[in-house]
């Protein structure tokens, strides 16, 4: 990593030159990534990426500059290059880092770097057998496995120095199942914030099979009837709505700006009072967790929606200055390319009083979104479409038969109010969510729930 002279050094010519903050971030990162198709390697590769970025603010505006020539004059010509773009407010500040102690929170047993590349292989081969044997079918079955070491330092003008570890780890499965001219995919995935033993943790044939169950479902269902519905969400990845349609309008990213539908509510009802929404980057070895988020603030349990009130925002650094609020760890970035704003980490509806089959049983007549894929999301209104990877049709209080082509299609305030059972299932999963600092880990989750009446798109 960095020297820490130098990383003063940086600090010191970037605010002489302008500005009233400066923050210095360093990323040494080692990734490995193996792809299998049709039981063939397709790839495997390993990477190292290592570079210094450096940011400044100027009241509610800021630069950023970064390199990976980490040579000392290098180094410090970036700094005094953002520090001159920063123009006014030039600062005569006392610089003494003081080390910040980060207590890790996410215990690895098996550092996958350390992992010989024929066990990860091996690992999916088998993942990628279960998922072939699950039916005859199965046509094709792509298995993609990544897993990193991301070290990083992170200094700034407050004195603040600190460094952090993350490890990360994660496997997903695509499968397609074929008849005639018919083709239908199943997608699942299991990460952590954890080593090699995460896949000792977890049903691996299972998996597979997952995908390829999805596949066949969707292969032999009907097209989905149209119209507005009762849809029952299934736990786990189903949170993936509420993360487009709400998480993201909870970010100061865009509360900061007015160009969320949430600015301005704090302390309003905005959802049905079953309805308690989080993001917590402290959960131990979750795919979305940290110790501390990349500004160097401690992660933590943030309660954005408490029984339908909301109660709170995500919120970095920059945007705590603009929005006259305290930052609450949610500084998050891919990597030193990027500037950090406010982003989730594992953000989650909290479980209910309903079970699963209570919530199936008191339905008469809807649609059971078991799989959701993608959607479109606009946060300055809240209004979404989504398409279900897959679905069952619910009638009189039981799931009947698979379909497929529905699209979920309303708006993400009036959905939350609209959410009448809430299931006692709770299931995070993982996933990428991109936005303007990069393609980050986070889980979604939720349990089990219903939401009294959305429009589903169909062919019926």
């Amino acid at each position: 990593m960095l020297d820490r002279n130098i990383i003063n050094d940086m600090l010191h010519e970037a605010i002489s030159q302008g500005g009233d903050f400066a923050e210095i971030f360093v990323e040494h990162k080692k990734s490995n990534n193996i792809s299998m198709t049709d039981k063939k390697i397709e790839s495997a590769a390993s990477t190292i990426e290592f570079g210094v970025g450096v940011r400044i603010f100027n009241g509610y505006s800021f630069i950023y500059s970064y390199t990976n020539d980490l040579s000392r004059d290098s180094l410090l010509n970036v700094a005094k290059k953002a520090g001159l773009a920063a123009k006014d407010n030039k600062k005569d500040i006392e610089i003494n880092l003081i080390n910040k102690n980060i207590k890790p929170s996410h215990h690895i047993e098996l550092n996958p770097l350390n992992i010989e590349k024929s066990n990860k292989v091996d690992l999916i081969k088998r993942v990628s057998n279960s998922a072939y044997q699950y039916h005859n079918q199965i046509s094709m079955v792509d298995i993609n496995y990544l897993d990193y070491e991301q070290n990083v330092q992170i200094a700034n003008t407050e004195n603040l120095y600190c460094e952090d570890k993350r490890t990360r780890t994660r496997l997903s499965v695509n499968s397609i199942a074929s008849r005639d001219e018919k083709k239908e995919n199943g997608f699942t995935s299991s990460g952590a914030h954890s080593g090699f033993e995460h896949y000792n943790q977890i049903d691996l044939e299972k998996l597979g099979q997952d995908a390829s169950k999805i596949a066949m479902n969707m292969l032999d269902a009907d097209y989905a009837p149209s119209g507005k519905m009762p849809v029952i969400m299934s736990n786990g990845f189903g949170g993936v709505i509420f993360h487009e349609a709400c998480g993201h309008g909870l970010e100061a990213t865009s509360v900061a700006k007015k160009t969320s539908v949430f600015a301005d509510k704090m302390g309003q009802q905005i959802a049905s009072d079953l309805v308690t929404y989080i993001d917590d980057g402290t959960i131990s070895n979750a795919w979305g967790s940290q110790n501390i988020d990349d500004e160097g603030v401690e992660m933590r349990e943030n309660t954005l929606i408490s029984n339908g009130i909301l109660t709170g925002y995500m919120i970095d650094k920059l945007n705590s200055r603009r929005m006259k609020m305290k930052e609450t760890g949610s500084s998050r970035r891919q990597s030193y390319k990027l500037a950090p704003t406010s982003r989730m980490t594992n953000t989650y509806i909290a479980n209910g009083n309903s079970s699963f089959e209570d919530i199936i049983s008191n339905t008469e007549k809807g649609l059971f979104a078991s799989k959701l894929s993608g959607g479109q999301v606009n946060p300055a209104t809240g209004d979404f479409n989504f398409a279900v990877a897959e679905a069952m049709l619910v009638e009189n209080g039981k799931i009947t038969k698979p379909v497929k082509g529905a699209l979920l299609i309303g708006n993400g305030p009036e959905t939350l109010t609209k959410i009448d059972m809430v299931g006692n299932d709770l299931k995070h999963q993982t996933g990428m969510c991109g936005s303007v600092s990069g393609s980050i880990p986070v889980n979604v989750g939720q349990p089990s729930l219903r939401v009294s009446e959305i429009l589903v798109g169909g062919r019926k």
